[in-house]
């Protein structure tokens, strides 16, 4: 086996369902799915990734995999594949005991050890592919350094009625966490862990191999990996991080990460040079607003043709919006066709849909629709 030394080696979990995101998720994987227009939720983190400098990610693929191994490829769009690093898609293989899909989070990155001592780290990054934020990870590196951490979990804080959704943690006044509870509806703190770890892989690695052999384990970092770190009482500390952040785990809070794109002064820049966000180079012409147009406050991409109205929405490529037509608070993925006389208000429109002429969406619930193709009328 060829070694190749690194400090620090990602792993990034990509092969969640996001079943609580209905049929947006039907045949694709959650990291896959469309967001602000060009991207997809993937891109931040592989990004985050390039612009910190981590050269060498390894992606676990599980669920519906094709549509993001395509998208991925071997890294080059985000700047990742150069001599020194690359992106390796690591799904599950069948080895001398047969095959057998990843049953955890701490599974997945148990039956990839081979991979990551390959190149030697003494840090392995864990990370999640589904996540809307910018975040150095080098900084969050020499923050571990720093703390003569064992294990750090970068945190941020949630409103109170969200705790229930996330692994939450209490920190004492130098941020080493006491306790950590997961996914509790009686939680009391409302620091939240972003599923964002830096392990030192002699750590990790024991803790994988003994996880592995307890039965009764449900081989998750969060359930099983962390409480038992914290049990043993190693030096675990909380990176906090002040920035945007979003976990667009349900149809609503997708629809609301990409209505805050749309804010004048939006926490999430996508126009910062400085970090910018890669996703995969797609060649299309430029958009198109006809005579009879009109667009405001909206994420635009290329090769739109409009000649209706839109009003605070994000299109990715490739939609054409007819005469008369109303388009407002809504997301719409590539390839859409919205006829003449249409009116669709708070919905995201899923990919390679056509919306009949006539059809009147004008949705003025909290519960965001989704709308496919299959719905009655179009």
């Amino acid at each position: 086996m060829i070694k190749s030394k690194e400090e620090i080696v990602a792993m990034l979990l990509a092969g969640g369902r996001g079943s609580r995101l209905r049929e947006l998720t039907r045949k694709m994987a959650k990291p896959a799915i469309y967001f602000g227009g060009k991207y997809r939720l993937i891109d931040f983190t592989l990004s985050n990734c390039s612009n910190s400098g981590i050269n060498t990610v390894g992606v676990l693929t599980q669920y519906n995999p094709l549509e993001l191994n395509y998208h991925i490829g071997i890294g080059s769009d985000w700047h990742i594949h150069r001599p020194n690093g690359t992106v390796t898609i690591l799904p599950p293989y069948a080895g001398l005991g047969g095959g057998r899909w990843y049953r955890g989070t701490a599974n997945a990155i148990y039956e990839n050890i081979d991979f990551v001592d390959r190149y030697e780290p003494e840090y392995v990054l864990i990370l999640s592919g589904d996540h809307v934020y910018k975040m150095n990870y080098y900084s969050l590196l020499e923050y571990h350094k720093k703390k003569k951490s064992l294990v750090t979990v970068a945190a941020t804080r949630v409103p109170w009625q969200e705790t229930s959704r996330f692994g939450i943690m209490n920190i004492d006044k130098n941020n080493r966490i006491y306790e950590f509870q997961e996914k509790r509806k009686d939680a009391t703190s409302n620091l939240a862990s972003m599923g964002v770890y830096i392990f030192n892989w002699n750590v990790l690695k024991k803790y994988l191999i003994e996880d592995e052999k307890n039965s009764n384990s449900s081989n998750d970092f969060g359930k099983d990996i962390i409480p038992k770190v914290l049990e043993d009482r190693l030096d675990m500390f909380a990176y906090e991080f002040k920035g945007y952040w979003r976990d667009v785990g349900t149809v609503e809070s997708l629809w609301q990460a990409n209505m805050d794109l749309l804010k004048e002064n939006s926490e999430l820049n996508l126009y910062d040079n400085s970090w910018k966000v890669y996703s995969k180079y797609l060649i299309y012409p430029p958009h198109y607003v006809g005579e009879t147009g009109n667009v405001k406050s909206t994420i635009l991409s290329e090769g739109c043709i409009i000649h209706g109205e839109v009003q605070n929405s994000v299109l990715s490529p490739e939609v054409y919006i007819g005469k008369n037509s109303k388009v407002i608070d809504s997301v719409v993925m590539p390839n859409v066709i919205i006829k003449e006389n249409v009116t669709l208000e708070r919905v995201i429109v899923m990919e390679n849909t056509v919306v009949k002429s006539g059809t009147r969406i004008n949705n003025r619930n909290n519960k965001i629709l989704i709308i496919n193709g299959s719905l009655k009328g179009l």
